[in-house]
């Protein structure tokens, strides 16, 4: 970046030390496909792959599963630390400190209906609700009796209202006989709303006039009748569900004090209208759902409503995260909601999931196969060789202190002359030729900057050509022995390196199992490992024949990855013979078809896994017989022995 102080006219540049780079991708594109490639040697689907990527995370980003967890932590929390008899119990201290008032002034009072008073309380139901009930119409002695009263259910009436209506315990605090006819007339003009509505009647006009009248208890303004029933509805089931989550003893008892909010039972009557009208307008919302809350904290009907509202919000959230449901994205995500219920970060997490998703949909990673599966694309194999093969590289060149290098070697290795260019010619211009040519012809009078006159070319050798066949051994035991990623890792490798800087080589990938067959890079890559007996090195060298005809006049190439005898073989008929021990027949077969090869002078070299000495045995003679090489890497070194071989057999 450019340094902020200027001198002489001139900026100084340097890198940027400010932080991470504010100008660098949130994610690494290549780091996300190795891990998918590896998921995908390894056995799974690239769909499964991509989701299993999506739940770990990237780089420093939480992944799926780490913000599912952040959901159920959030949920736990909600349900340890709270209770929802908060206002059972507000209403419970109110009606305590009543009772204590009233007595204490019946006691000072000397008369017979003061003793008929106390009766009275005395006689009064065990439950609360009954208590506020029988109260309803008792002419309190006490002032601050009557207050506490007054108070029981001025709370009722705010309780119930904040269940519904956001910010309505606060707007009713110290309400009026007139604010509580304002409510009981909104809630009669919108049960009228909601009955109209229901019977397909277009409400539109109605509804314009009912926001103009009401849209005070509003804040959220909804455009429409369908935006107000499905505002109202998500907190009327919650509160059904926070009903649901409380004991039947305070479900009566609050059924009961409803009758007694702002004193007017028609209130509550509105509202048991208004909740009806709703869940037949929404009858798929969870009108049956209910929590377990033991925590120590009471919450008052209004703020329980609300905690149910976000349990359901947060699992919403959860089986989003899953994305366990069909055609599911991760665009699918309400990251407004995410922000909300986890905070900030966690939506940051979440949004560079979804742009990582989209990236490796953009960028043509993947395809979709005849079958209509998810596949690997070219361009994502050739990653995966890209890193195989630097991984490769990097353990030779540790080993022989040698470097990657990114020539392609398409027309052959460089002589280290040039020659002047004709048309027709494709090797690389030699750049500092072709620029003294320019500055000689322009010191000799000749103004033209660039001439192609003064283009020379990079002569090269012809190189020879060479058919490669890797035979790759897939039975059982190379996936239970951890050799299967490897294997496959090594092919990645070895086929990179010929695509690039070996073109005009042909490699055959041949797999060998209880059967043999030629496969593409995509197919090996994708191959699941299956619990199947037999090793047909016989099946897998003749196909390997078969490749090497076909390209005559190149240097034949077996390269040979196994870690088990040859346990099978091909009958004349095409059938698969298997024995173990493996059957004289078996090897007879394998050790003539090695024979065949060896007459077409083929390079073999045959790379040994685990320590069988049967196997290393049986291979150290084969070896002899063909003039081949036997080596016995270890699984880390395996790429690059075979990428090694077959660059010191090229040469």
């Amino acid at each position: 970046m450019a340094d902020p102080r200027r001198k002489a006219g001139r900026y100084a540049y340097g890198p940027y030390a400010g932080g991470p780079d504010p100008l660098a991708p949130p994610f690494d594109i290549r780091a996300a496909m190795d891990e998918i490639g590896r998921d995908v040697m390894e056995g799974s689907s690239p769909r499964q792959a991509l989701r299993e990527l999506l739940r770990r995370g990237a780089a420093d980003r939480r992944g799926l599963d780490d913000l599912t967890r952040q959901v159920w932590q959030r949920r736990r929390d909600l349900q340890r630390d709270n209770r929802l008899d908060g206002t059972l119990e507000q209403v419970r201290e109110l009606l305590q400190r009543a009772m204590d008032a009233e007595r204490e002034a019946l006691r000072n009072e000397d008369s017979d209906d003061a003793r008929f008073r106390e009766m009275q309380l005395d006689a009064l139901p065990n439950d609360t609700g009954g208590a506020v009930r029988e109260l309803g119409e008792y002419d309190w002695r006490s002032s601050d009796a009557r207050e506490a009263y007054a108070e029981i259910r001025d709370l009722l009436g705010r309780e119930m209202l904040d269940q519904r209506f956001e910010g309505m315990k606060q707007a009713m605090q110290n309400a009026t006989p007139r604010d509580v006819e304002r409510v009981r007339e909104m809630l009669d003009d919108l049960n009228n709303l909601l009955a109209q509505h229901a019977k397909g009647q277009d409400t539109q006009q109605q509804f314009s006039e009912f926001m103009a009248r009401h849209g005070e208890f509003f804040p959220e303004n909804p455009a429409n009748t369908e935006e107000l029933v499905d505002l109202l509805a998500a907190r009327s089931a919650a509160a059904q569900r926070m009903l649901n989550s409380m004991s039947a003893q305070q479900r009566a008892e609050l059924a009961q004090l409803a009758q007694e909010a702002f004193g007017d039972p028609r209130l509550a009557q509105a509202l048991s209208q208004l909740d009806a009208q709703l869940q037949g307008l929404r009858p798929g919302e969870d009108w049956q759902g209910s929590g377990r809350f033991r925590g120590n904290n009471p919450m008052g009907m209004g703020e329980a409503t609300r905690a149910m509202e976000e349990l359901g919000q947060l699992d919403a959230l959860a089986e989003q995260l899953a994305q366990s449901y069909p055609g599911a994205r991760l665009e699918d995500i309400d990251l407004e909601a995410v922000g909300d219920l986890l905070g900030e970060e966690a939506r940051v997490d979440a949004r560079t999931l979804a742009e990582l998703e989209r990236e490796l949909q953009r960028q043509g990673l993947f395809e979709r196969a005849a079958d209509g599966t998810l596949a690997l694309s070219p361009k994502a194999l050739r990653r995966l060789g890209e890193s195989a093969l630097r991984d490769v590289v990097d353990r030779i060149g540790a080993r022989r202190g040698e470097r990657e290098t990114r020539r392609s070697g398409a027309a052959g290795e460089a002589t280290g002359a040039t020659r002047p260019w004709a048309f027709g010619d494709t090797e690389a211009w030699s750049v500092p030729r072709t620029l003294l040519n320019a500055q000689l012809r322009r010191a000799a009078g000749d103004r033209r900057k660039l001439d192609v006159s003064d283009v020379e070319v990079v002569e090269t050798e012809q190189r020879t050509r060479a058919a490669v066949a890797l035979l790759v051994d897939t039975s059982w035991s190379m996936v239970a022995e951890g050799r299967w990623v490897p294997m496959k890792r090594t092919a990645l490798a070895l086929h990179q390196l010929i695509s690039t800087r070996f073109r005009g080589d042909d490699l055959a990938l041949i797999t060998f199992g209880r059967h043999a067959q030629t496969v593409e890079l995509g197919e090996l890559v994708g191959l699941e490992g299956a619990y199947a007996q037999g090793t047909n090195l016989h099946h897998a060298l003749l196909l390997a024949e078969r490749h090497l005809r076909r390209h005559p006049d190149a240097m034949p190439v077996v390269l040979v990855v196994t870690d088990g005898e040859p346990t099978a073989h091909l009958e004349p008929d095409g059938e698969a013979y298997f024995d173990y021990p493996p059957s004289p027949h078996t090897l007879r077969a394998t050790v003539h078809e090695v024979d065949r090869l060896a007459a077409m002078k083929v390079a073999f070299t045959f790379f040994v896994l685990g320590e069988d000495p049967r196997l290393a045995a049986f291979m150290d003679e084969v070896a002899r017989r063909c003039g081949g090489r036997v080596v016995a890497p270890t699984l880390d070194g395996l790429g690059a022995e075979v990428v090694a071989d077959y660059l010191r057999t090229r040469r």
